[in-house]
């Protein structure tokens, strides 16, 4: 059991690591709660943000068994840019996502991208902790308040400038495929002189992938609403 100096220095070592690798995971947070109201909004996140510490500290533990399992990591990309479309959601004219619609809602697509991000630094997490699960548990605990304090500044922002949701939703294609490229198994079959080209590949993929559905709806909306304005306009006989 560690004591006295390794125990504080190996617990700044977790909270440092999980700070500077959950950019990421503080984007997701404020994308999936900035719809709600701020009481909910802070509560979604703290709910969330729990939930998510509980199943990385299981999961970092079970680091080196899981990462056995095929496909695992590009699995994990591909949620993640399912989690972007659906962050992507939006009514015309409102600011409302369906992801955050509601606090239950916001609190499972926090919980869930926040695991699945966690698939891509569990490693460097678990090397920080030492292999202590009380070291693990704390370092990642005393990390969530930054994160989430910085979650709730990015959910004022994309408030106030909405469009930053589709630069956000950009930025987690982009880690969902460097999920999918950096698998072991995907990154066995790429040769190294293709590596940075099926990255690139593989990122604008993903985009589209998550883009293309919500272009589609608001094209319908944008059609729909000019129907009914057309409808409404008076004819002169």
């Amino acid at each position: 059991m560690m004591t006295g100096v390794r125990f504080w220095a190996g617990l700044a070592s977790v909270v440092l690591v999980n700070i500077v690798l959950s950019g990421d995971n503080a984007l997701v947070i404020a994308m999936a709660a900035r719809g709600l109201p701020p009481r909910q909004r802070r509560w979604a996140m703290i709910a969330g943000g729990a939930a998510a510490i509980i199943l990385r500290v299981l999961f970092t533990a079970l680091a080196a068994l899981l990462l056995t399992i095929p496909l695992l990591e590009a699995g994990g990309g591909l949620v993640l840019t399912g989690i972007a479309a659906k962050l992507l959601r939006e009514e015309e004219g409102t600011q409302v996502i369906d992801a955050a619609g509601s606090f239950l809602s916001a609190v499972q697509t926090i919980t869930l991208a926040d695991v699945v991000m966690s698939l891509d630094n569990m490693l460097a997490v678990a090397g920080a902790a030492q292999g202590s699960l009380l070291l693990l548990g704390l370092g990642l605990l005393l990390s969530m308040p930054p994160i989430l304090i910085g979650s709730d500044v990015l959910a004022r922002l994309l408030n106030r400038l909405p469009w930053l949701v589709a630069v956000g939703a950009v930025l987690l294609t982009i880690t969902g495929a460097r999920m999918v490229a950096n698998d072991p198994l995907v990154a066995a079959r790429v040769p190294d002189s293709l590596a940075t080209p099926f990255l690139i590949g593989v990122a604008v993929g993903l985009t589209a992938l998550a883009f293309v559905p919500a272009t589609w709806r608001w094209w319908r909306q944008r059609r729909t609403a000019t129907r009914a304005i057309s409808h409404q306009a008076p004819s002169h006989d």
